[in-house]
């Protein structure tokens, strides 16, 4: 089986997913869209797909699914018309800039009853799934996740109310894995160091407590002041049992001794391969976030930048 696929946003990430999906021979991209022409052309002409000017002209098309590569502003009424539509759809992560409008779009794909899947790519490395056996049994007692880098070169990063922040723009990967390995967290007290850039509001650095629903604790916290990436992980201190997790290493600490891994899946192209497997018809993988369960991580990350800024008690999902 052939799928359709059309693809909305052309900047890196969008031309990472274009390639993925023109490397499987199941693949057709319909189209690809992007409001910056020369952006878009280049794409399409590389990939030997149609550049297409609008979303209602790619939606006109009827590819099978598509796939939403938007920065997270761009997030809400673009969703709205590929539902309209009635289409399967593949979103990057976060689910938008704020809290309210991933609740909206989380209602409508509900409401409309389709198949989604979101960027949260970390689920499909197979270190991730060797902690959480690790970890299966043993209570959670602490969990300290971070994200230590830099401000990416994107102008819209560096303002929260385009951007949602470092935490809702970076770190939710470490809080989604926060979530898979440790559960939900249930209240957020936290506090920033304000910004010293000019023309940025987004923290220098922001530190988070969480209390978990277990009765763990925790700690996240985020800095975009250093020249490079440094930290994006997470810990995990349970009985017996010690868990040490990024993107590209693990370090298991148990009784019988210590084990360090590399992950043996390519997680963005498994990310992408899911979605397609489950569109022709196969099982859901394991690690393949919908945007409902995405939303819970939009949530919590929401709460943690939230807590931050106000300086108060945050609980996630409250209303």
């Amino acid at each position: 089986m052939t799928v359709r696929v059309g693809l909305v946003g052309a900047g890196g990430v969008g031309a990472r997913h274009a390639r993925t999906l023109a490397g499987f021979a199941d693949v057709e991209l319909t189209g690809i869209c992007d409001p910056v022409p020369e952006v878009r052309d280049m794409l399409a002409a590389e990939l030997g797909a149609p550049a297409v000017t609008d979303v209602a002209t790619l939606l006109r098309r009827r590819p099978d699914a598509v796939w939403l590569c938007v920065p997270p502003f761009a997030h809400g009424d673009l969703e709205s018309e590929v539902v309209a539509a009635g289409l399967p759809f593949f979103v990057e992560k976060p689910l938008a800039a704020d809290l309210p409008t991933a609740e909206r779009v989380a209602r409508a794909v509900a409401d409309a009853g389709l198949p989604t899947a979101t960027g949260y790519h970390w689920r499909h490395l197979d270190t991730v799934d060797r902690a959480r056996t690790a970890l299966a049994g043993a209570r959670v007692r602490l969990v300290d996740a971070r994200w230590w880098g830099k401000v990416p070169p994107p102008a819209w990063w560096s303002r929260a109310d385009r951007s949602g922040g470092q935490v809702v723009e970076q770190a939710t990967h470490v809080l989604d894995l926060v979530r898979v390995l440790a559960g939900e967290v249930v209240e957020v007290a936290g506090l920033a160091a304000a910004s010293t850039a000019p023309g940025r509001d987004v923290p220098d650095a922001t530190a988070a407590v969480l209390r978990f629903a277990s009765g763990a604790v925790g700690t996240a916290s985020t800095s975009c002041v250093l020249p490079a990436l440094a930290a994006a992980g997470l810990d995990v201190a349970a009985d017996g049992v010690g868990v040490s997790l990024s993107e590209t290493t693990l370090h298991l600490r148990t009784p019988d001794g210590e084990v360090r891994a590399e992950p043996e899946v390519d997680a963005r192209r498994a990310v992408d391969r899911a979605f397609l497997d489950l569109l022709s018809g196969s099982p859901r993988a394991p690690g393949l976030v919908d945007v409902g369960e995405a939303l819970r991580t939009h949530r919590l990350a929401w709460a943690v930048a939230e807590a931050a800024r106000t300086g108060s008690v945050v609980r996630p999902g409250a209303r």
